[in-house]
């Protein structure tokens, strides 16, 4: 029997080829994918092409889904799925939903990170992130303490981070050094070092070694009261 082509996400093996069909769509391989998860580089490969795991986590499933841009739903089996689910999850595919963490990034001398649950939620337009360049992004919501970094960013705007693994470049980063969470432009400086910069000129430029630093993720987008 030939499986038709527009049946395949409803098929036994849907979720998996939905799956490596997202990660050939956005570049990313299935070991890659698989370490993000904390797994060995070959899990996802076993679960596609072996069936094992029976199924995703759900754990593995939510974060696999906000990476690759899509809804859980996408990921899960038809089986899986309730027909009493199917409109809600059907509305909420033209949206994602971004975790508002408890924490805040100290543009000013630094703050001693918080908890890092979620407390709220802010919600994108998918449209609209594909349109930022950023339908694959890992993003989390945080707000800004302090005034180092004004008239970029000011106290108490929110913005967006994208902690999705990626090659480091200049720019604006939420970064942790030792308990403190900051945001700052970060530069390449002497050899193992980098500079941390603000945008108020009132705070001189900090330099450390590279490997004092965390980076979170790049900051992509800020929001905050006119």
């Amino acid at each position: 029997m030939v499986t038709d082509p527009q049946n395949l996400r409803h098929s036994p093996d849907g979720s998996r080829a939905r799956l490596l069909a997202l990660s050939q769509e956005r570049g990313v391989s299935l070991a890659a994918l698989s370490e993000l998860l904390g797994r060995n580089p070959s899990y996802l490969q076993q679960f596609i092409r072996k069936g094992s795991p029976r199924k995703l986590e759900e754990q593995d499933r939510a974060t696999l889904a906000r990476f690759l841009g899509v809804g859980e739903e996408e990921l899960r089996e038809a089986k899986d799925i309730s027909y009493a689910e199917t409109p809600r999850k059907r509305e909420s595919g033209a949206w994602v939903d971004v975790p508002r963490l408890d924490l805040g990034a100290s543009a000013g001398p630094g703050a001693i990170a918080g908890g890092e649950d979620a407390f709220d939620t802010l919600r994108f337009s998918r449209r609209w992130l594909a349109e930022q360049g950023l339908e694959s992004a890992q993003l989390s919501a945080i707000r800004v303490e302090g005034d180092s970094m004004e008239p970029l960013l000011n106290d108490g705007d929110e913005i967006l981070v994208d902690r999705s693994p990626r090659p480091f470049r200049d720019g604006i980063h939420v970064v942790r050094v030792g308990e403190t969470l900051m945001v700052k432009r970060i530069a390449n400086a002497a050899p193992g070092r980098v500079a941390l910069l603000s945008q108020n000129l009132a705070y001189p430029p900090v330099e450390v070694a590279a490997e004092e630093v965390a980076i979170i993720g790049r900051v992509v987008w800020k929001g905050g009261r006119v």
